[in-house]
Order: structure tokens, then sequence, then C-alpha cells
């Protein structure tokens, strides 16, 4: 399809928290947040079914960052890219994190990879922002 775009990225957490329950409740926070967007039948720019969240009973035992992975095929989203980052935002905005990294590759317009960092050690919900750095990188478009 000509004019499809694909999304894909990962939010990371560090576990900074020195306690099991910490580590729970984080997780937990963050499964609300995913789980709270719609359905993907109703078709939002954003649906709970596009992401993937570590499972609560998973010790990772030396690992100390979750990773939450997401994708989606849309068509032409650029064409509503502003909309899509404004309820990403939002999203975060509610999230344990402290990193998120977003790439947009579409058929005409390339790779687009955007970038968040938390201002502090991480983000907890209810804080500011964090940082957005956006790169383009055009040789690398779907065929």
């Amino acid at each position: 399809m000509a004019n499809e775009s694909v999304v894909y990225g990962c939010i990371t957490d560090m576990q900074f928290v020195s306690n099991a329950d910490g580590i729970g409740e984080r997780r937990a926070a963050n499964r609300r947040v995913t789980e709270s967007l719609p359905l993907a039948e109703d078709w939002p720019l954003l649906c709970r079914e596009m992401f993937s969240l570590p499972q609560q009973a998973v010790d990772f035992g030396d690992c100390q960052t979750d990773v939450i992975h997401f994708g989606a095929s849309y068509k032409g989203i650029e064409h509503e890219w502003t909309e899509w980052l404004k309820l990403f935002e939002a999203m975060l905005h509610d999230m344990y994190w402290v990193s998120a990294t977003v790439h947009l590759q579409t058929a005409y317009n390339g790779t687009h990879t955007f970038v968040w960092h938390a201002e502090d050690e991480f983000h907890a919900p209810g804080q500011g922002g964090g940082k957005l750095r956006c790169e383009w990188l055009r040789e690398d478009s779907l065929s």
C-alpha cells in the first residue's frame, strides 16, 4: 500500500524502587493507562492493542529496565501526526517512564524518530513533560 505508515517504538522505565511492591505499583499504573485506551475496533489513533507491557509476575533478576513495546500500521498517519503526538504525550503524562522512542516510517517522507527523555531521573504521573528530540532519516523509506 503506497500510503501506508508504520509507527513503532518503546517506553522504558528504570526500576529505581528498592522494594518489589514499588515496582509492581509502577507497572500497574502504566498498565492502567494503556488499558484505558480505546479498542482498535473504534479506529482511534492510539489503542490498547498496540501496547505490550511487562508482566507483573515476571522477575527480571539483575535487569533494571521495564520495556513497553508498541506498534501499529496506519493509512497515511502523517496527515494526523500532530494529533497522534498530542495523544501519545498525554498518555506519557500519566505514566512512569525514563525514555520513550517513536519511529514513524512513511513511504513518501522517510523515517522520523522521536525521542523523549525525562527531565529528572524518571517521569512520574502528573509531572511536567520530557525533552523531545526529532530526527529525520530520508534514505530509510518504505518500498
